[in-house]
C-alpha cells in the first residue's frame, strides 16, 4: 500500500458495474492474399464474435489481430475500422512462420468488459481455421452452413 486511496474510474471509460475483462479468441481463413478477401474474412469473423457474445462496441477495450506470413495485402484491422470501431485500439502483427502452419489465417483476440463468465465465452473459428481449435467450434456462422 502506498498510503493513497484507490481511485475508481468514472465517466465514459469506466467499466460497467460487476464487469470484468473477458478475452475472446477467433480465427478464419481468407480465400486469397487480396485486400478485399482479407477484409471480407475478418469482417465475417468479427461479426460472429460480436453476435455470439452479444458484445456492445462501447465495452470493447482493444483488439489484436495477427495474419499468417502469406497475408500481406491488407491489415485485418481495416475490417474493424470499416465496421465502425473507430475509437477502439487495434493492433496487427504477423504470426510466426511455423512450418506447416495454417495458410491465409487471420487470428483475433478481443478484450472487452463483460459480466459473462469466462466459461461462457463463445470463441469463433471459421472456415479452414476451424481445424486450429476443433474443441472450440460450437456452431455455424449466422446465415452459413460452414463452421
Amino acid at each position: 500500500m502506498n498510503g493513497h486511496p484507490a481511485v475508481e474510474p468514472t465517466g465514459p471509460t469506466a467499466a460497467p458495474p460487476a464487469s470484468r475483462v473477458l478475452a475472446l479468441r477467433g480465427a478464419t481463413q481468407a480465400a486469397s492474399n487480396d485486400p478485399h478477401e482479407i477484409v471480407r474474412a475478418t469482417t465475417e469473423l468479427l461479426r460472429e464474435l460480436v453476435t455470439r457474445n452479444a458484445l456492445d462496441p462501447a465495452d470493447l477495450i482493444s483488439i489484436w489481430f495477427t495474419a499468417s506470413p502469406d497475408l500481406t495485402a491488407a491489415y485485418p484491422a481495416r475490417a474493424a475500422r470499416e465496421m465502425g470501431f473507430v475509437d477502439v485500439p487495434l493492433m496487427c502483427a504477423s504470426e510466426i512462420d511455423v512450418p506447416g502452419g495454417s495458410p491465409r489465417a487471420v487470428r483475433v483476440l478481443i478484450h472487452t468488459h463483460s459480466a459473462r463468465p469466462r466459461a461462457e465465452a463463445a470463441h469463433v473459428y471459421l472456415h479452414g481455421a476451424a481445424s486450429l481449435r476443433p474443441d472450440l467450434v460450437t456452431g455455424a456462422p449466422a446465415g452459413s452452413a460452414e463452421a
